[in-house]
């Protein structure tokens, strides 16, 4: 009935709170720059965690909202809908944060892989200079 469809609707606020809390400490975490794979995983875990909560409670809601109709109701699910559709958006934006920590991570990689290649390096430990296209390039 009318309640239980009110009571979806509610745990629905609440787990969407929830993942925006989530979200926004990912979001910090990953500006952050300084990536810690474990504290990443548990926020990855938390946030999968409450996104089948959400769809748990989505097909309740569908269940109980074909049998009733309430304005009351509609207008509480367009701010579910709403902030939904907000969610999604930051979590695409989180996805492109980390994306782009990755590229920065693997950039920095590729910066140290020279140093390990021998003949870089003369036996003073200074920077040879490398011949490239007849222009002399010192690294």
């Amino acid at each position: 009935g009318m309640s239980r469809l009110s009571e979806v609707l509610d745990q629905m606020t609440t787990v969407l709170n929830s993942l925006k809390e989530v979200m926004d400490a990912e979001q910090l975490h990953l500006s952050a720059g300084q990536i810690n794979s474990s504290t990443l995983q548990r926020i990855t875990e938390e946030k999968s965690s409450l996104l089948a909560t959400l769809d748990y409670l989505e097909q309740q809601r569908r269940a109980e909202q074909s049998v009733n109709r309430g304005d009351d109701i509609a207008d509480r699910w367009q701010t579910i809908t709403r902030k939904t559709q907000h969610l999604r958006e930051l979590n695409q934006h989180n996805g492109w944060l980390l994306e782009g920590q990755i590229a920065l991570n693997q950039r920095a990689l590729e910066v140290l892989k020279p140093h390990q290649e021998p003949g870089l390096y003369g036996a003073d430990g200074h920077a040879s200079t490398l011949s490239r296209g007849g222009k002399k390039i010192s690294i």
